[in-house]
This record gives C-alpha cells, sequence and structure tokens, in this order.
C-alpha cells in the first residue's frame, strides 16, 4: 500500500499539529482492502454516497439505494453497484469516465451508528458483460429492476466514520415507487427550478439593458 493520505492533508497536520493523531489513525483503522466485518457491513446497507470528480476536479456526489446486498462485493478488493435507467443526466458516470477515483460513504443510521468509507478507482461495465465474469451477481434489483451497467471499484482505501455525530434514525414503512417516471411520485419540481433564470443569463440580461 503507498503512503496514506493526500500531500494537502499531511501538510495540514504539520500546520495544526495532528501528525501524530493522523499516523495512530492511519495505522489502526485505514485498510487497502475490506476485512470480513467490512464485508458484513457493506452487504447490509440499504444506501450509499457516492463522490466523483471531473477531469478538472468539479465534484458531484449523489446517492445511490437498494434492497441489503445491492452493492455486491466481489472480493476483499473489488465491489460492485448498479446503475439503472435515470434521469439520463449520467453526471457521477460522466465524472468516472473521465477521472475513475470514486468516494462511497456508507452510513448505518438506525443500528450500529457507524460509517464506513471506501476509496478507489472505479471502472463502467455494462451488465452483460460482468454477468459474464462474476458468479453471484444479483439477477434482478429492487422490485424486479435490471440494472444496465454497473460501477466496478477496486479498493485502496476502507476506514471507519465514528458515530459519535451520526444521527440515529428508525426505520418507517414505505412504499418506494422504483422506476417510475411519474413526475410528482419523483418530487416533482420541488425546489421551483424549473422556469428560474440562471444567474449567467441574467446577467447578459442586465448588460444588454
Amino acid at each position: 500500500m503507498s503512503e496514506i493520505g493526500s500531500v494537502g492533508e499531511r501538510q495540514l497536520q504539520q500546520r495544526y499539529g495532528t501528525a501524530e493523531r493522523a499516523a495512530r489513525f492511519y495505522v489502526d483503522q485505514v485498510l487497502d482492502h475490506l476485512n470480513p466485518a467490512m464485508i458484513e457491513f457493506v452487504g447490509r446497507q440499504e444506501m450509499t454516497f457516492v463522490a466523483t470528480a471531473d477531469a478538472s476536479g468539479e465534484c458531484d456526489n449523489s446517492l445511490r439505494a437498494g434492497a441489503p446486498g445491492f452493492i455486491h462485493v466481489i472480493d476483499s478488493t473489488t465491489l460492485a453497484y448498479p446503475e439503472y435507467r435515470g434521469n439520463g443526466v449520467m453526471a457521477s458516470l460522466g465524472n468516472i469516465l473521465e477521472n475513475p477515483h470514486v468516494g462511497l460513504f456508507l452510513v448505518d443510521f438506525v443500528h450500529d451508528l457507524i460509517g464506513l468509507h471506501v476509496n478507489g478507482s472505479a471502472r463502467i461495465v455494462e451488465d452483460e458483460d460482468l454477468r459474464s465474469e462474476i458468479v453471484g451477481l444479483p439477477v434482478g434489483g429492487s422490485n424486479g429492476r435490471t440494472p444496465e451497467r454497473w460501477v466496478v471499484v477496486d479498493v485502496e482505501e476502507a476506514y471507519i466514520h465514528c458515530r459519535k455525530h451520526i444521527p440515529r434514525m428508525a426505520r418507517v414503512p414505505r412504499h418506494r415507487d422504483w422506476g417510475t417516471d411519474d413526475v410528482k411520485r419523483k418530487g416533482g419540481d420541488y425546489f421551483d427550478a424549473k422556469g428560474t433564470v440562471p444567474l449567467d443569463a441574467q446577467s447578459v440580461g442586465d448588460e444588454l439593458m
């Protein structure tokens, strides 16, 4: 495993006097693979936050969700999560195409109040191609949906996110409209974005007045 942490991390650790504390965390908690406890944790999660950036560093953070086991652990250094038909933007996948670095953040808000960071290198694999390679890949997704493709992540770092600021939440019954195209069921124009003039366009209009 190469040196843990970025140059920026280490510069700030020196500046603020946290290098010794950080070194203990690196040694005690940061792995270059998923150990059995991490694999079990991943297998029972129903969502993950996916952080990506394009080639110029412009970032995106998105949510992926499904039934427990929707994130499939191929082995201790590889996992995969499904991509279904969505809004067609493909922001996360587009970033991965330009820049394979990806960060997954899984959180148990209900039982153990703990989080897991998984950082690595990602690639996009079509469903039929991955299915021909991987035995035991889930056949159907949530509500019987079939993935269009998968994001396969080669694990480079895996480490804990401490529980002290994770809020406890309670599960409540909810019918999920997996895969729906109904605008209202998807949330509609909740943030009143439709018809709002972009700031750039407003600036152009001001200049023309």
